[in-house]
């Protein structure tokens, strides 16, 4: 046929050209890259893991989720080895995703404590984790369930130590300044970092009052103390 012409009969036996539209052919969906791949599976396992925990997720799920093979997950995590223990692809895309979590929280904290005055580098350190938490909502959810026997390393516990390490050098040398003994400082910065994480994990489930409100009230807490809390306490690192 020359082009996208034919003849239908009407009821007087007359033909009528008419002209038919060309069938487009079908797009094939865009091969992902390796790196695509692999960054797709991380976020489907993180929403998973987040929603239903780590134990209630199959490697079946995922891929369904992912629309892929269970090969597929396997090829992008074979396996780990920690102290001697062996992995499967489910522990090991966790592993990444909880290690993701930790290197991104710590960061937002390590940005808070730029040597500023002592109390606006907690009023930062508490907005920076109450920001994490609201822009990473699934990864701090990952982060507060119980990681997988045998994974220390991704508890919440042990992410809690690793901030308060961070923390603790800070308060020390504020210690020494003011001449108190700074071999407290660690209980101090276990006090402080716990007294926010926990916090976080009650505002995550109600967003109010606002994170900034929130901060405030733990910064008038932590640096006043119960004797001497202000009755309107507010950020003193966001007046102008």
């Amino acid at each position: 046929m020359a082009d996208n012409v034919t003849r239908l009969e009407v009821a007087d036996g007359s033909a009528r050209p008419t002209r038919i539209q060309p069938v487009e052919p079908q797009t094939t969906r865009k091969r992902m890259t390796a790196l695509e791949r692999r960054e797709q599976l991380i976020q489907v396992g993180k929403a998973l893991f987040a929603s239903r925990g780590y134990e209630a997720v199959t490697i079946e799920e995922i891929a369904a989720q992912a629309e892929v093979s269970k090969p597929v997950i396997y090829e992008h995590f074979g396996g780990i080895e920690v102290e001697g223990k062996s992995y499967g692809a489910k522990e090991s895309l966790y592993a990444v995703i909880v290690d993701r979590e930790i290197a991104a929280l710590l960061h937002t904290i390590e940005k808070a404590l730029d040597g500023s005055h002592p109390r606006i580098m907690l009023e930062q350190a508490a907005v920076g984790f109450l920001t994490y938490i609201e822009q990473n909502t699934e990864g701090f959810q990952i982060l507060v369930r119980d990681s997988p026997m045998g994974m220390v390393s991704g508890s919440f516990s042990s992410l809690i130590t690793d901030i308060a390490m961070r923390v603790q050098h800070l308060l020390a040398s504020e210690f020494r300044r003011r001449k108190l003994n700074s071999k407290f400082a660690p209980l101090y910065a276990q006090s402080l970092v716990g007294m926010v994480a926990l916090t976080g994990q009650w505002w995550v489930e109600t967003r109010k009052p606002s994170k900034e409100e929130v901060a405030s009230h733990l910064v008038n807490l932590a640096w006043n103390g119960l004797a001497g809390l202000e009755a309107k306490p507010d950020l003193k690192s966001q007046k102008k």
